[in-house]
């Protein structure tokens, strides 16, 4: 069976730091985020999704009348001719908060559950379905280093597979499940950049470096990945322009250097890895 792998972010993990500045709509008002990504190269957590291609990420992330409460679906596929069964769905119900916002230890949280949808696999026999689950708690820190802009998060996740005796479960041949942990440490910095032009008199440069240290959690069918230790650190940057209307583009370029970098037992044979994003997005 062809190795496949997921993108968990989605907000995908590798843009999660921001997502937990998600702003609170007003009370009895729904809102909500509609965009496109593109990625040349679709990589999550140190595994590269669909190899050599690029990948396409349609999404929306709907803010339940101020609640707090959100519900984000995305739409994960290859720009290439082929991972036809690797094209996914992301449901993800979650609710997102503040606590003291205005002290020192000041803290953003997202805690939710997502499951992973394989349409082309899971309406097959049960034992060839490739759906995942997994629960996540995010947190973010914007005062605790008391430098504006320089926030710290995490991320904690435990997931499983959909069934148990898959090939990305009981069953997998190499011996890799997606039953296990996953723990993202993340550092983001925007850097403000003044008086650019007199149509931008402010940008920002988003900085962005995570790390993760993962327990047992292989999203590949026939993957061999069970390990228990760090895997690879990311790093890039990226900026938002202010297009009008509620719309904003956002290009992003990205480096990831692995550390479990073997062909067999790692989660990927390239050491070094780039690629780059481009989101486009309109708030109602």
């Amino acid at each position: 069976m062809k190795k496949y792998v997921l993108l968990v972010a989605a907000i995908m993990f590798g843009m999660v730091a921001p997502v937990f500045a998600v702003p609170p709509g007003q009370p009895g008002d729904l809102h909500g985020t509609i965009g496109y990504t593109y990625d040349t190269l679709y990589v999550f957590r140190g595994f590269v999704t669909y190899g050599a291609d690029s990948g396409s990420h349609p999404f929306i992330d709907l803010d339940l009348f101020g609640s707090g409460f959100h519900f984000e679906t995305v739409y994960n596929t290859s720009n290439g001719g082929g991972n036809v069964n690797g094209q996914r769905f992301d449901f993800s119900p979650y609710y997102a908060g503040a606590i003291a916002p205005d002290e020192r230890y000041a803290t953003m949280y997202k805690v939710g559950y997502r499951y992973f949808n394989y349409p082309q696999m899971s309406a097959r026999h049960s034992d060839q379905c490739i759906d995942l689950q997994e629960v996540y708690a995010g947190f973010a820190f914007p005062k605790l280093f008391g430098v504006k802009g320089l926030v710290p998060g995490y991320v904690f996740i435990k997931g499983w597979p959909s069934m148990h005796d898959t090939a990305v479960g009981g069953d997998n041949p190499n011996g890799g499940s997606y039953s296990g942990t996953a723990h993202v440490f993340m550092l983001d910095y925007a850097f403000p950049l003044e008086n650019i032009s007199s149509e931008i008199p402010k940008q920002n440069l988003d900085f962005h470096i995570e790390t993760v240290y993962n327990n047992h959690m292989d999203p590949r069918p026939g993957g061999a990945y069970n390990s228990d230790d760090w895997t690879h650190v990311m790093f890039g940057v990226s900026t938002d322009f202010d297009l009008g209307n509620s719309l904003t583009f956002t290009p992003g370029v990205w480096h990831q250097i692995t550390m479990e970098d073997d062909s067999k037992r790692g989660v990927s044979p390239d050491h070094d890895i780039n690629w780059a994003s481009l989101t486009v997005k309109y708030k109602f």
